[in-house]
């Protein structure tokens, strides 16, 4: 208590200052650089690895600016790493299917014309409530109006109001899609199973 000072607690030192401004600066123009060089993947967000990266991108950034144990050369290559790491995994997951399943989850069904699959609601460890909230936040206000909900691969719901399972090939890679198209009364899966990039 003998050594605590209020104004510099307030105030902070100019050395502390001047060093936020400037490393703050030219931190921020680095980060803008590598997200140029890098293109508009590295901020999407469509799994959770790419939210990971996103985090600690601001992370690091907070660092910089606000300790000085941080360097602005530091800060610049540890964001390089995590977009060259970013970009490594993306090149790769475009180009091998087993590392997508790795990094990647499958998009899930968890509401199926009038029904909630309890079964994917368990395993997702989604509450009903959510999926409501989800259809509400959509702009919708009856469970008749809807066909199906998706959780994606980022967390977010899909909200479908109109399904024709016999066309729905967007829908081919949702995990029980398949399964609850086959019990739809006129469903024309089987026309999808026929037509192949329509297929499930």
């Amino acid at each position: 208590m003998d050594n605590y000072s209020l104004s510099q607690d307030v105030l902070s030192s100019w050395e502390r200052l001047s060093h936020t401004l400037l490393v703050g600066t030219l931190a921020y123009g680095g980060l803008i650089l590598w997200l140029r060089v890098s293109g508009k993947r590295t901020l999407s967000k469509w799994n959770s690895f790419d939210f990971v990266v996103t985090i600690a991108f601001g992370s690091i950034l907070a660092s910089a600016l606000l300790t000085t144990d941080v360097s602005l050369i530091q800060a610049m290559v540890a964001i390089g790493l995590l977009v060259i790491f970013q970009f490594i995994l993306t090149w790769l997951s475009v180009r091998s299917n087993i590392v997508q399943n790795l990094i990647k989850a499958k998009p899930t069904l968890l509401f199926f014309k009038g029904n909630f699959i309890e079964e994917w609601l368990i395993r997702e460890r989604v509450a009903k409530g959510e999926v409501l909230a989800a259809i509400r936040l959509s702009g919708n206000s009856s469970l008749d109006n809807i066909d199906a909900v998706i959780l994606e691969t980022n967390g977010s719901f899909s909200v479908i109001k109109k399904l024709d399972t016999a066309t729905a090939s967007a829908l081919r890679d949702v995990q029980g899609f398949k399964e609850r198209a086959m019990l739809a009364p006129n469903d024309g899966t089987q026309n999808l199973d026929q037509n192949g990039d329509h297929s499930l």
